[in-house]
């Protein structure tokens, strides 16, 4: 089985590497894949050293599995040629999600709809990952009509040079920003870009890739994303309206028995998700579960989890996993 990593070297990549040694991913020959720049570095895994490769050399090197976290551009460009070498890809980036000839896969929900012709597979959005987990099995249980989200997003899901704009306002040094505005002691109302309608295309990706997943167009999703102070951890305060009324005890139980998620829900410990706690760790974790008294059939909880990890490295190998299962790859 050989495994190559375009992007080995960038935060999610090197994320991507600790998971498949986690794991322990059936790997016999790993293929680190990074620019240019990057080419003839060596990274370790399990133990093991590996010399940095071009995206050329990776493609005629033919993996099986080829995990891409090296943005939109990167992915447009490399992703097909991969795949026409035979290797089944897994993209992290936002460049394939919305094809309509690809599938969007959160394994826990809709990995079945897989099958060996699929050659590029889209990793969804962080934010969206993590939401869509706790929907999906209240969608099938009392038909959801709307969701509105609002982020409270990691720095880290910016990259590197967000954490160090952060870590030099911390300390007081000026430095490179990755934002307009300082973020320490700050929230900045806009992740990614602006488009005709107002909303960021974050906001839009969560709308759209939500739709998509749960396989429902009827499903109404309105996100404001919010890039905050904290590092390692997004965390989501979701109203959902659903057709048909529930109980909140019944509703807690759903989630606790739906794999990937671990329900932090106890008022009187003060027991509740916080992106301290969720960092490092696969689950999606919920809480504040609650009726929203202004509206009949409606819920309010809390979603928290680490966006480097089940909201893109670990999610990508989970699809990866199933690939190799179910004799897919």
């Amino acid at each position: 089985m050989k495994v190559a990593v375009v992007g080995a070297t960038g935060m999610v990549g090197e994320v991507m590497l600790k998971v498949l040694a986690e794991r322990n991913f059936p790997i016999t020959e790993l293929i680190p894949v990074a620019s240019e720049k990057s080419v003839g570095k060596e990274i370790e895994f399990k133990g093991n050293k590996y010399k940095v490769v071009s995206l050329d050399t990776a493609v005629s090197m033919k993996p099986q599995i080829a995990l891409f976290s090296a943005g939109g551009d990167t992915s447009k460009e490399w992703a097909p040629k991969f795949a026409e070498a035979g290797t089944t890809v897994i993209d992290n980036s936002s460049a394939w999600r919305m094809d309509p000839t690809k599938k969007l896969v959160v394994p826990e929900i809709n990995a079945g709809e897989l099958t060996k012709e699929d050659k590029i597979i889209a990793n969804p959005n962080c934010s969206t990952i993590q939401m869509v987990l706790v929907l999906a099995p209240l969608h099938k249980k009392y038909n959801i009509e709307r969701v509105v989200v609002s982020t409270y997003q990691s720095v880290t899901g910016t990259g590197v040079k967000a954490v160090k704009q952060l870590e030099n306002e911390y300390a007081g040094i000026q430095g490179e920003m990755a934002y307009k505005y300082p973020i320490h002691r700050n929230a900045i109302p806009q992740i990614d870009v602006f488009e005709a309608n107002g909303y960021t295309k974050e906001e839009m990706k969560m709308t759209k890739e939500t739709k998509k997943i749960l396989g429902d167009d009827s499903v109404k999703v309105t996100a404001t994303t919010v890039r905050i102070p904290t590092v390692g951890g997004h965390s989501e305060s979701v109203n959902i309206e659903f057709s048909n009324d529930f109980d909140v005890k019944d509703v807690r139980n759903i989630l606790e028995n739906t794999a990937g998620i671990t329900v932090q829900d106890d008022l009187d410990a003060f027991s509740y998700p916080m992106p301290l706690y969720a960092e490092g760790k696969d689950d999606v974790f919920v809480g504040r579960i609650r009726r929203d008294e202004s509206q009949d059939n409606t819920l309010n909880m809390w979603i928290v989890a680490d966006n480097l990890r089940k909201g893109a490295a670990t999610n990508a190998v989970q699809i990866a996993e199933y690939l190799v299962a179910n004799g897919l790859v």
